[in-house]
């Protein structure tokens, strides 16, 4: 488990589990410190193919830093992110569960850094499904 912190929003990893099909599949919950509704809009990326996210994990990448590789969330085939979109916000002082999938990175790789805009990396350790 891995937790950060920045901005008053907290994001913690609570699994990453590698699962049958070339994925792993990032779960956690994310709190609200701030001292209004937060919804995510700083986490969706810059690139343009993910502008129709939202308030999303959309912009979330892993980091293998051994295999000197980088691997972009998932989409579906038209460009939504396989992630929680963060529909309506978090209000202050609230937690919401969420998720993000990914390429596996190779098998033997299990510690990868989950980079996630505005926030620190979080090193987390992948689980074998």
């Amino acid at each position: 488990m891995a937790s950060v912190k920045s901005n008053g929003i907290e994001m913690v990893v609570v699994s990453a589990l590698r699962e049958e099909g070339g994925f792993v599949t990032i779960s956690g919950r994310v709190t609200n410190n701030t001292s209004g509704r937060w919804i995510g809009a700083e986490w969706i990326g810059d690139e343009r193919e993910l502008e129709g996210n939202g308030g999303s994990l959309a912009g979330a990448s892993l980091m293998d830093g051994d295999g000197k590789k980088r691997y972009m969330i998932l989409r579906d085939t038209e460009g939504r992110c396989l992630c929680t979109k963060f529909q309506g916000g978090v209000a202050r002082g609230s937690t919401v569960e969420w998720f993000a999938q990914f390429p596996a990175p190779p098998t033997g790789t299990d510690k990868v850094q989950l980079q996630v805009p505005t926030m620190p990396p979080a090193t987390i350790q992948i689980s074998e499904g």
